[in-house]
């Protein structure tokens, strides 16, 4: 794979970083309702509603079952997309209203899920905050409001390692002191320890290992192994924006400025493993740990090496924004495109990707 000169590298993953944040000012309740108003009445496209909708997080689990984030709703199926279910968001469900964001499953109990949500536009009835599932996302309740716990946006959420009842939320205008954490599944908040950089890019807990947390930034990576109330940070890394296992005593991945980098200690240590371009959305095969998949800004790759080398799997026409390997085929993986959402399932054997967008 070819690319473009170092300093391009350098700056696609921190726009990345910032794209995050203005897509988070975007998205929120600040804008024109008219507009908003207008995207939710037109006519639909497909099963997850008009053009105008754009995908936030993807999850995938072994029985068959997805779950799908999105600015207007969030959308499951436990048919592998042959049908799909809006289960929160919409008329009378919880998160009504709002756009939900940064969904994830704790490694300790796959039925937990929690995802964060707030606004889409003025007229949102939902209570921006911290929502959470027990039984993989078919309900959700709210955990906590938002603005108990800061007059601003919750920057992203993680699940915990030590159990289920564990998550921890950003809060990226407080920089340094942002990060807090719960013990009772997001009912109350405490700080965690000061981080060693000014900003948060990515959590992972690392699944199996209680206690032990890695932090990524535009400042490098940090680890904790006492959920976050002391960091030491580590060396030899440029910025770290994303952060990647396939599972317990796995190889932990981390991608940022100067390419990808392996774990092979649990996070102690890092060797930077390819530097020829910087790849996005890494996802680990749960099946064989050296197996990944991610993308660049224009295709999607796959590597079988532990992300030493990379094969560019076929195109897709549409904007590429989730990848998520299947967790139970590491030939198989899921792709999420933006405006309109779609959901595409590759297989490495066939070479072929497959729709899971009904139309309705």
């Amino acid at each position: 794979m070819s690319w473009g000169n170092r300093r391009f590298r350098r700056w696609l993953p921190l726009s990345l970083c910032i794209l995050m944040a203005l897509v988070l000012a975007s998205c929120s309740g600040t804008g024109n309702d008219t507009t908003t108003s207008n995207a939710q009445t037109a006519q639909k496209v497909n099963v997850f509603g008009t053009a105008a909708n754009h995908p936030h997080s993807l999850l995938a689990f072994a029985n068959h079952t997805l779950l799908l984030a999105t600015h207007y709703g969030l959308f499951r199926t436990t048919d592998d997309g042959a049908s799909w279910k809006m289960v929160a968001g919409g008329p009378g469900q919880a998160m009504e209203g709002l756009m939900s964001y940064s969904m994830v499953s704790s490694p300790v109990d796959s039925q937990r899920i929690y995802a964060l949500a707030q606004p889409t536009d003025k007229s949102s009835k939902g209570t921006p905050g911290l929502y959470t599932s027990s039984d993989q996302g078919q309900t959700w309740q709210l955990s906590i409001a938002a603005r108990k716990l800061t007059p601003s946006t919750l920057f992203l959420a993680q699940a915990g390692a030590t159990s289920a009842n564990e998550v921890y939320v950003y809060i990226n205008t407080l920089g340094s002191h942002g990060l807090l954490v719960s013990l009772d599944g997001g009912k109350n908040f405490q700080a965690a320890g000061e981080l060693p950089f000014g900003s948060l890019s990515s959590l992972l807990a690392l699944p199996g290992e209680k206690h032990v947390l890695l932090a990524g930034s535009s400042d490098g990576l940090a680890r904790s192994e006492d959920d976050g109330q002391h960091w030491t940070k580590l060396q030899n890394t440029g910025g770290i924006y994303e952060l990647a296992t396939g599972g317990n005593n796995g190889p932990i991945y981390a991608s940022g400025d100067d390419g990808v980098y392996a774990s092979q200690d649990h996070g102690k240590t890092f060797q930077q493993v390819y530097s020829a371009a910087a790849i996005n959305s890494l996802s680990v095969s749960s099946q064989q740990p050296l197996t990944l998949y991610g993308k660049t800004g224009t295709s999607l790759y796959r590597s079988s090496d532990g992300g030493k080398s990379w094969s560019k799997l076929p195109p897709l026409q549409g904007n590429y924004f989730n990848v998520v390997a299947h967790p139970g085929d590491a030939g198989e993986v899921y792709i999420s495109l933006s405006y309109p959402v779609a959901i595409y399932r590759f297989d490495q054997a066939s070479q072929h990707w497959t729709s899971l967008t009904p139309k309705n």
